[in-house]
């Protein structure tokens, strides 16, 4: 068999990886970015809003994209590298379209289909598996962020009912959610933190959007407020109890994140290479050059090697061997190389690079947003620190 020719899109050829169902879904997904997000991307991020974000939802659930690794309930089943080549090209397009499926499927679907009870799944999921009920994931607060074991929303009995008051913080999906999965502390009970679905339309509870954002412009954010919200007992996720909950829907939804920076990466290094196979500058293209050069090429070598370690992850996912600290190496490493590409990158574009007419300044300032929610950089350090050598550097 011969060699076959040297790809610049595929440098290491890690397409042959992929089986032609990897293919295929990966294909779709990018083939309805390309004609649903593309066209109109620029013009949401300037305003700051997406006002189509329920009809993009019921099309990413036609496509399968929703819940897409969960199993029964209308969602897809998919493999985990399914499910990570659908957040690459969906971030391609723009993080804040990923994080619209992420916190849909990773957090509020996740946190249900693994927690909730078969009452609780019923009413929720199939609707979520086809877009046409939105979720959120409340779990952050206005003073607690890194450290969720602080968090002051707190759930209390009264009767067979609980009662939920707090705010959450930096919530996705938040003012358009059908329903809210809310982390708590059960302060006079002896379960410690709780998860509730919260529907919407509830009493004492609303989502005011958080706006004035100079990342993630595309995408809903919000502030949980819950004012004596009372809920009935069925309310709580059963099936858990303490952090580990939350924490594990975290790191699902991590996993994606390893896949999706390198989608933001791809699309600021596609960008700056045609421009420096177009741009003239000195009576020739600027990609002649030497630095040009090597700059693209430390580019190409971070963005595969990125897709390379996320493709490994999933591998492990799928085999069920994927541990939370390689979800942090990856999700570390890949959302910190994807802000480096997009740098360099928009140096290559000179002055164009801070025009919404190329992709790169977006996915820059977007990749800022990545770079510290679902773990900051510090945390993701400190869980590889813990697990190298033993010692708890958290407290």
């Amino acid at each position: 068999m011969p060699v076959p020719s040297f790809d610049p899109g595929d440098p290491l050829g890690l397409d042959d990886l992929l089986d032609p169902e990897d293919l295929a879904i990966r294909d779709t997904v990018r083939a309805w970015a390309a004609d649903r997000v593309l066209p109109h991307i620029a013009e949401w991020y300037e305003k700051g809003e997406l006002p189509v974000l329920r009809e993009l939802a019921r099309e990413l659930g036609g496509l399968g994209a929703l819940g897409m690794s969960l199993t029964g309930y209308g969602c897809a089943g998919a493999t985990a590298v399914q499910y990570g080549l659908a957040c690459l090209e969906l971030e391609a397009a723009d993080s804040g379209i990923r994080s619209l499926v992420s916190v849909q499927g990773s957090l509020a679907m996740y946190a249900i289909h693994r927690y909730g009870s078969e009452e609780q799944k019923l009413r929720w999921l199939p609707g979520m598996a086809a877009g046409e009920l939105i979720g959120c994931f409340g779990l952050t607060e206005p003073d607690h962020g890194s450290d969720p074991a602080g968090m002051r929303t707190h759930a209390r009995r009264d009767g067979s009912d609980w009662v939920l008051d707090g705010r959450k913080m930096w919530i996705t999906n938040g003012s358009v959610a059908d329903v809210a999965v809310v982390w708590a502390q059960t302060t006079d009970q002896p379960d410690g933190v709780r998860g509730f679905l919260v529907p919407a339309g509830t009493p004492g509870f609303s989502a005011p959007e958080i706006t004035h954002k100079w990342s993630l412009r595309a995408s809903v954010t919000s502030e949980l407020v819950l004012d004596g919200v009372r809920l009935p007992a069925d309310a709580v996720l059963p099936e858990v109890s303490g952090l580990r909950g939350p924490l594990s829907c975290l790191n699902h939804a991590r996993y994606g994140i390893v896949w999706g920076a390198m989608g933001a990466a791809r699309a600021g290094f596609e960008s700056a290479l045609e421009y420096a196979r177009t741009r003239e500058q000195f009576g020739r293209p600027i990609g002649g050059f030497q630095l040009t050069q090597a700059k693209l090429a430390d580019m190409a070598l971070e963005l595969h090697k990125g897709i390379l370690l996320a493709h490994h992850l999933g591998r492990r996912m799928d085999a069920g061997r994927l541990r939370p600290e390689q979800v942090s190496f990856g999700k570390l490493n890949n959302v910190r190389e994807a802000i480096g590409i997009c740098r360099t990158a928009r140096t290559i574009l000179g002055a164009n690079g801070i025009s919404l007419a190329y992709p790169v300044m977006r996915h820059a300032t977007n990749l800022e947003s990545v770079l510290t929610y679902e773990g900051t950089v510090e945390m993701h350090q400190l869980v590889l620190g813990k697990a190298l050598t033993g010692l708890d550097a958290f407290r």
